[in-house]
């Protein structure tokens, strides 16, 4: 996929001062942040997601940043190509927003130990480059609890996009949301092994549909999904922003990841010479950084009391997402009661828990 901002123009070379902490920024020099994006802009999903934080970020630092976006970047070969030319060019802090970019990003933050470089939802790290997520599976399970209160039949239906551990805790999140309300429901997902292609997002929808689901949720980044639910009759969610405008009857909800609440962070904390730059955050509901919002109007008033119930103990901790007794599709106790689940083994999911129909591709 070509990026749309092929009028950028490079210019190696520039001497970047060091970002490192205790190394602040003098005033009069905007602070040059670039981003690195998997898919188009566009109006709804990931990558529109972390332009909206983008933006807040350049208004929340008005005259102090200056950023620049290169969108629908391959994950492979061609990302190390935009991401070393954006620290050519002079940016001091560079965000490369998909997993696939992880090695890309590792291999040129060694090349460039004077710029910051932030990898979201990998797990490799560097003197000068550190990782961060947002806990989507909270706004997934908050998900499922409503489709679990709205379906009829219980049959429930995910869009996938690539089998990795990130994807495979969404579903899995949704599935326990559902059957805390219908023990009942079952979800079935079909994979596309893409993060932005709204042909086969939809088809798969199709698909679903035509097998009996009356939900669906994707993780996928356009909103094909939902336009697909509004076409059939049948309810979905906004993933990752609001996505009502494309298909305002169908949408139960939408689960919002707001990416300026870590924008903001590093931004100013690298601005006044205080940011570290190897961490590894996951920010959640108690951050502000992941939310279900945008409820559809129509919404019963016990739906909605239920939905703030188990929001409050998503917060609390009193009930967290993946507590025990918790059993994987086989039937093996992975959780035992009065138990949660440790982040570590979040992070390495690789199998469908009870409820979730066929089998993780590669995995369990």
């Amino acid at each position: 996929m070509p990026s749309r901002r092929t009028a950028l123009k490079w210019t190696a070379g520039l001497a970047a001062a060091s970002l490192l902490p205790g190394a602040a920024l003098r005033a009069a020099e905007p602070l040059r942040v670039g981003f690195v994006y998997v898919g188009p802009v566009g109006e709804a999903g990931w990558t529109f997601a972390h332009d909206l934080g983008r933006r807040a970020l350049e208004a929340a630092f008005a005259g102090q940043v200056k950023t620049t976006f290169i969108e629908s970047v391959p994950e492979g070969a061609d990302a190390e190509r935009v991401i070393r030319n954006l620290a050519q060019d002079g940016h001091r802090v560079i965000f490369t927003t998909s997993f696939g970019y992880m090695d890309a990003t590792l291999k040129v933050a060694r090349q460039y130990p004077k710029v910051v470089f932030q990898h979201a939802t990998g797990f490799k790290t560097a003197a000068n480059m550190g990782t961060y997520d947002v806990r989507t599976y909270e706004g997934a399970y908050l998900a499922g609890v409503l489709a679990g209160k709205t379906s009829k039949s219980g049959n429930l239906g995910v869009v996938g996009s690539h089998p990795i551990p990130e994807v495979i805790r969404n579903i899995n999140a949704f599935t326990i949301g559902a059957r805390s309300v219908n023990p009942k429901a079952s979800t079935r997902v079909i994979w596309v092994n893409s993060w932005f292609d709204p042909g086969k997002e939809r088809q798969a929808a199709l698909t679903l549909i035509a097998q009996g689901a009356d939900v669906l949720m994707q993780n996928t980044d356009s909103p094909a999904v939902l336009q697909a639910a509004q076409e059939k009759g049948v309810f979905a969610f906004g993933w990752d922003s609001d996505m009502t405008s494309f298909g305002p009857k169908a949408q139960l909800a939408a689960s919002e990841i707001d990416w300026s609440v870590w924008y903001k962070k590093v931004v100013g904390e690298v601005l006044a010479g205080k940011f570290e730059p190897k961490q590894q955050v996951w920010y959640g509901l108690k951050e502000g950084a992941i939310d279900l919002g945008h409820l559809a109007a129509a919404l019963p008033e016990d739906a909605k009391k239920l939905l703030a119930e188990r929001r409050k103990g998503v917060l609390d901790g009193s009930r967290p997402v993946f507590q025990g007794p918790l059993r994987d599709q086989a039937g093996k106790e992975v959780v035992a009661a009065g138990q949660a689940l440790a982040d570590k083994d979040k992070l390495a999911m690789n199998y469908y828990v009870e409820g979730v129909q066929g089998t993780v591709p590669g995995g369990k």
